[in-house]
């Protein structure tokens, strides 16, 4: 089996450290503790790893004279022109020069280690903002559109401060995890500039340069761009047109789209339009043109954004109370005790490809288009793929269980399991989860998607020394179980089985007949769950996680699970094979509607806060309310 497949198995952005091998999982901690030492030597203290990519690490720490500054790492496993880029990143932000722009600090090397340092903005990325309040208001995001209007403008200047000639600068990645929010004054600032350029054409899509030479020469003939996150770039950036201001326009519009709707990515904006979602009426229809398919609309669309939003963001704008959002298939809430790492595995998804689309991006070597991309949403359409990016959301909450939408010609039909251990985001999630009902009713199509969302953290992994060799098998690995405190017992008829669908086509590992009798036996015992078998030449994975719901056959259930770890040893080959079970079948019907209504922002927002409060009974403001009335006196 060839080995892309296995290697991008994962929908999220990096892996849990508990999805590494021993080995990896080992050196990723002394490459951790490395960079800690060695800032701990230059002085800093307080040092934290706060983030890391497809291209490197990201520590903060408190210099000797108390600055908070950040610092970038790349990642040694790179080729060196990948590496380089971090000195090419310093070399572009000392270009920029703005308040909602970190400055850069430094750029050093230690012992053949490249460090990056900035100053660090006060706040959190608005990815983690998003996830924890699930759609931002109105207000908020006009406001947050107004500040990028202005970085937009100050980085397509062809001027310096000073007065003298530059190149304007294109960010190239634009998102809200690239964008810190201080909520305390709710001011944004622009962050990672490693995908940043000196634009070739400028907003006009006019080459920048005069110079007759430079016009004739390969570097104008071909694009410099770099890809960026493919969820949020917009499709010129995407198709390696010439590198101009007009691809931050996209990702803005890509960035307030999404944190408008509560999702993750751009490619919703067909089924759930910006003109659906609450906001000012002008500010809508511009950011739905923003994402127009057609380039002129964009570019009209762009125009009316940077040069109106100054005026826009003077409308007078109040945070309305919204009413509580009712999940459309059942959540439940669970307190667990520990920790969970959610991981997405999501099968069946062939179906959702378009046919006959030509693969445009396969020439591309991009890290990111791979592990984010290629191997996904590659010849999908933009619902289909905002579906994908939409239970990939999902898995960025506590959350265990599994997923089973089934297209038919009439609606959607939709099995879940969906167990939050959070309540404090429970709001979010339901958000999260109904754009993803919401995207599903707007495909049209016939076939089936499941998936799985399961905790890293009680992965099993075992090791051989190759692929002709069986795993070794310890004797203490067991697979745990919850175990409900009474029956949770249902029809039998209704029960969601193991092999209602057939094996699934994805799926290229054959398992051993001993695990598929031992899985069939578990079909008639009372429980949810699910397994999954990740084989690599020398690594397996065994994702898990079950709840018994019938405690009178726990002895039973316990024998079939420790049968299963008895047969790992019979594995051949390679690949993926995993199975489900929902705890009885409660399928909720959809009807198809491929594109949400109409809904504004009031054109009077105090006489909305005004019927809001008289339909309130007396004593229950709540606290959006109370803000509002606040906002309202001021």
């Amino acid at each position: 089996m060839p080995q892309a497949p296995l290697q991008q198995f994962y929908i999220p952005e990096d892996q849990s450290i508990y999805l590494l091998s021993q080995d990896d999982a080992r050196k990723l901690k002394e490459w951790v503790a490395l960079c800690r030492t060695q800032l701990e030597q230059l002085g800093y203290r307080r040092i934290e790893l706060v983030g890391k990519g497809a291209y490197g690490f990201v520590f903060a720490g408190v210099s000797p004279d108390q600055r908070h500054h950040v610092f970038k790492f790349s990642r040694v496993t790179l080729p060196q022109h990948l590496q380089d880029r971090l000195e090419e990143e310093a070399f572009m932000l000392e270009q920029v020069v703005h308040p909602r722009v970190p400055a850069l600090v430094a750029y050093q090397r230690v012992r053949h280690q490249a460090i990056l340092v900035m100053e660090r903005a006060p706040g959190l990325n608005l990815e983690e903002v998003s996830l924890r309040q699930g759609r931002l208001s109105p207000r908020l995001v006009v406001r947050i559109a107004t500040q990028l209007a202005d970085i937009l403008r100050e980085l397509r200047r062809e001027t310096t401060p000073a007065g003298a000639p530059r190149k304007p600068v294109v960010h190239g990645d634009i998102k809200p995890s690239n964008l810190v929010f201080d909520a305390r004054d709710e001011t944004v600032a622009l962050i990672d500039w490693g995908s940043s350029v000196f634009a070739q054409l400028d907003a006009r899509l006019q080459f920048v340069t005069a110079n007759v030479m430079e016009l004739m020469s390969d570097n104008l003939q071909q694009t410099n761009a770099r890809l960026g996150d493919v969820y949020f770039i917009g499709e010129d950036q995407l198709g390696g047109a010439l590198s101009s201001p007009r691809f931050d326009e996209q990702g803005v519009a890509g960035t307030l789209y999404a944190l408008a709707s509560a999702q993750s990515c751009r490619f919703g904006h067909r089924a759930i339009p910006a003109t659906s979602l609450g906001l000012p009426m002008e500010f809508a229809r511009t950011l739905d043109g923003m994402l127009d398919p057609d380039p002129a609309v964009r570019l009209r669309a762009g125009d009316h954004f940077i040069t109106e939003m100054p005026r826009l963001g003077r409308l007078v704008m109040l945070d309305l109370p919204r009413p509580q959002e009712v999940a459309q298939v059942p959540v439940w809430s669970r307190a667990l005790s520990r920790e969970i790492d959610t991981v997405v595995y999501s099968s069946r998804k062939a179906f959702l490809r378009e046919e006959g689309v030509e693969e445009t991006l396969n020439d591309v070597n991009d890290v990111q288009l791979d592990r984010y991309y290629r191997n996904f949403m590659q010849g999908m359409g933009e619902t289909e793929k905002a579906f994908l990016a939409a239970v990939s959301r999902l898995g960025k909450y506590p959350v265990v269980g599994g997923l089973a939408v089934r297209w038919e010609a009439d609606g959607v039909y939709i099995d879940s399991s969906l167990n939050l251990h959070d309540a404090g985001l429970k709001r979010a999630f339901v958000a999260a989860v109904n754009n993803m009902v919401t995207l599903a009713r707007a495909i049209h199509r016939r076939g089936i998607f499941k998936s799985c969302l399961f905790n890293a953290r009680d992965t099993l992994h075992l090791e051989r020394t190759s692929p002709d060799h069986p795993f070794v098998v310890d004797p203490s690995l067991k697979l745990s179980y919850e175990v409900s405190a009474v029956p949770e017992l249902e029809d039998r008829s209704r029960l969601h089985s193991y092999f209602e669908d057939g094996p699934d086509p994805e799926e290229l590992l054959v398992l051993p007949e001993a695990i598929i009798t031992s899985l069939q036996a578990l079909n008639d015992i009372h429980h949810t769950g699910m397994i999954i078998f990740e084989v690599l030449p020398s690594h397996l994975k065994i994702h898990h996680h079950y709840r018994l719901l019938d405690p009178s056959r726990e002895q039973e259930f316990h024998d079939c699970l420790e049968d299963i770890v008895d047969a790992v040893k019979l594995i051949e080959g390679l690949g993926i094979s995993g199975f489900m079970k929902m705890p009885y079948k409660d399928t909720r019907f959809f009807p198809h509607v491929a594109r949400q209504p109409e809904r504004y922002y009031p054109r009077d927002p105090r006489a909305a806060l005004a019927r809001a409060m008289s339909e309130q009974p007396a004593g229950g403001e709540s606290e959006a309310l109370r803000e509002g009335l606040h906002q309202a006196q001021r």
